[in-house]
């Protein structure tokens, strides 16, 4: 009788251990299955351009992590620039925008202008471009190293160029700019101007 309840016992926990391995690769599976789907969603994401470069510099924290130098002031406003003129942008969007790369700017160069002043010249410009077929294809900062520091005014003041690349069909031609940065009392580096740069000599 021994012998017999053991044999019983035996099958019990055999059919056990299937029914549990049985589930252990179907949950596996399941995750698997998700897993798969999940990475495919973000490459959808990532390729199909889902999300737009307007709305990439629109999620970036000014307020948290603000751009450490010079150089790097001025390449986030570029990028700003480049979703302005080479974007299909809402109303709703470019006011955003507009907003973001003001973080950027010196509290003096934004009270040059009223914000609807600023915002209507914006959009003439951005009409303006779009008008006359040119396209902003891309721009170059000054290196690090060739960043001009200096005090006055009881300011810390930086300067540095850059150029941009402005396309028109198949011609392309450069607009080079020399921008100004004031430090504030944050610290943080402010654009405070920038002009035209003649290239000629």
């Amino acid at each position: 009788m021994q012998k017999s309840g053991n044999k019983k016992s035996n099958g019990q926990k055999s059919v056990v251990k299937t029914v549990i391995i049985a589930f252990v690769l179907v949950f596996l599976l399941v995750g698997f299955y998700y897993y798969v789907s999940y990475k495919a969603e973000r490459g959808k994401e990532k390729v199909g351009g889902e999300i737009t470069k307007t709305q990439q510099m629109l999620q970036y924290n000014f307020d948290k992590k603000y751009p450490p130098s010079p150089k790097e002031v001025v390449k986030y406003y570029s990028e700003i620039t480049l979703c302005f003129y080479n974007q299909d942008n809402s109303e709703v969007e470019i006011y955003a925008l507009a907003k973001q790369i003001q973080k950027l700017y010196d509290e003096e160069l934004i009270r040059n202008q009223t914000e609807d002043e600023y915002l209507e010249n914006l959009k003439n410009e951005i009409s303006s471009m779009k008008e006359n077929g040119l396209v902003i294809s891309g721009y170059s900062t000054s290196s690090s190293t060739d960043v001009e520091y200096y005090s006055a005014d009881g300011y810390e003041w930086a300067s540095l160029n850059c150029v941009y690349s402005i396309r028109k069909g198949t011609a392309v031609t450069s607009s080079n700019e020399k921008f100004l940065l004031r430090k504030d009392k944050d610290g943080h580096w402010k654009i405070y101007g920038w002009t035209l740069v003649d290239d000629e000599r």
